[in-house]
């Protein structure tokens, strides 16, 4: 008898981080399965043969989405086609909730025998709450990486289970050295500012000039500023295009140099973004900004149910961390935020205490990755839903 078919959907990059993270786990608890789906470079070097590039959807907003719609709708039916043909037992969807919608309601249709889970589930507390009704319809599980997420599913009949994002557990694992980082890179005791300017394309296009003018204003007030870059994959011609043209050169380093230089770092100014919380782990206080086309914030202002951006925020009930969006984000506005941190001490041990405060429960009892692979095993083998905190 041949293994499960498992299909693993990942179309962004920190889903593709996730994917892996869970492929290496399934592996271990199901050696004959066979994968199918789609992945990024993490997923293929823990030997995942994705059926497509996703490279083209890592975008946001609006306009952005509705550049690669026609993309996502021929990916999606080749996703139907694959679980159909090959007789898939679960498909796995991995964040990524526009490309995953449009997946699952593809395959319920054309392969209704597919069970399908929602991993990293639609922020449903944040905008459009009505999205748990097409979850009920289209999708058999849910596992969240936020731990007041379930309710809002479990309400409509939904199992949904806390696993934890094996993002963060990778963080708070990953070995990191400020000291080390400043000395590799000769900045001494020099203050220093690390900036953060997203990880998709239409994200460092829209935040880098305005970055540009607050360190240019930034270096005016503090003496000695030292700024610092870490580039996402894939985004280094991009970097060097636009900051050719910063009056201040800062420090270019790789992603996978960047925990180092968070634990180096004084101040952070940093995309919207999973990034954020991130700096909370490394107890570095941060300003977080953000821009999408004026259609992408027309609707965002109409749908949003939360004042708050940051899932730091979020969790802590209250604006601890400056959000500067939209006309907000401002030089000006950025420039304030960040002198009032370097300067500020009472400003900084706000932040430092919320983070000790909420992450804790946010992070979870640990092992994300193997929990999901378990509620993943349970649904092959037709088993009811457990208690994983309790087994924690």
């Amino acid at each position: 008898m041949t293994g499960p078919v498992i299909m693993l959907a990942a179309v962004e990059p920190s889903a593709d981080a996730i994917g892996a993270e869970l492929l290496k786990e399934l592996k271990a608890k199901v050696p004959d399965a066979t994968f199918v789906g789609c992945g990024g470079p993490k997923m293929a070097a823990e030997g995942f043969d994705g059926a497509f590039d996703i490279s083209a959807f890592a975008v946001m907003g609006f306009t952005d989405v509705a550049r690669v719609l026609p993309a996502a709708w021929a990916r999606s039916r080749d996703l139907a086609r694959i679980c159909a043909e090959q007789s898939v037992d679960v498909a796995v969807f991995i964040d990524g909730w526009s490309f995953s919608r449009l997946a699952a309601k593809r395959i319920r249709k054309r392969a209704p025998a597919t069970k399908i889970v929602k991993y990293a589930a639609p922020q449903v507390w944040a905008s459009r709450p009505q999205r748990t009704e097409f979850v009920r319809h289209n999708f058999d599980a849910v596992l969240t990486l936020l731990p007041f997420e379930p309710p809002y599913f479990e309400e409509v009949g939904v199992p949904a289970t806390f696993v934890g994002n094996p993002n963060f557990e990778q963080v708070a694992k990953t070995p990191r050295s400020g000291p080390a980082f400043r000395a590799r890179h000769n900045l001494g005791a020099a203050p220093l500012l690390m900036v953060l300017p997203g990880s998709r394309k239409t994200e460092v296009s829209r935040l880098l000039p305005s970055f540009g003018d607050t360190v240019t204003n930034v270096s005016r007030q503090i003496n000695g500023l030292k700024v610092v870059i870490a580039a996402a994959p894939g985004m280094e011609p991009l970097l060097d295009q636009e900051l050719a043209a910063w009056p201040i050169q800062p420090l270019v380093i790789p992603s996978s140099e960047r925990f180092d230089a968070f634990d180096a770092a004084d101040v952070a100014l940093a995309a919207s973004g999973t990034v954020t919380t991130e700096l909370a782990m490394t107890a570095t206080p941060m300003i977080v900004a953000y821009r999408v086309d004026a259609l992408t914030a027309y609707w965002a202002r109409k749908v949003l149910v939360t004042p708050f951006v940051s899932i730091i925020n979020v969790a802590a009930n209250e604006m601890v961390i400056p959000e500067r969006i939209q006309e907000d984000c401002t030089p000006e506005q950025l420039t304030a935020d960040i002198v009032r941190l370097f300067t500020d001490e009472e400003a900084r041990r706000r932040q430092l205490s919320t983070f000790r405060r909420v992450l804790p429960e946010l992070i979870g009892a640990g092992q994300s990755s193997h929990r999901a692979a378990s509620e993943i095993v349970r649904l092959l083998q037709g088993e009811d839903r457990v208690d994983l905190d309790s087994r924690a």
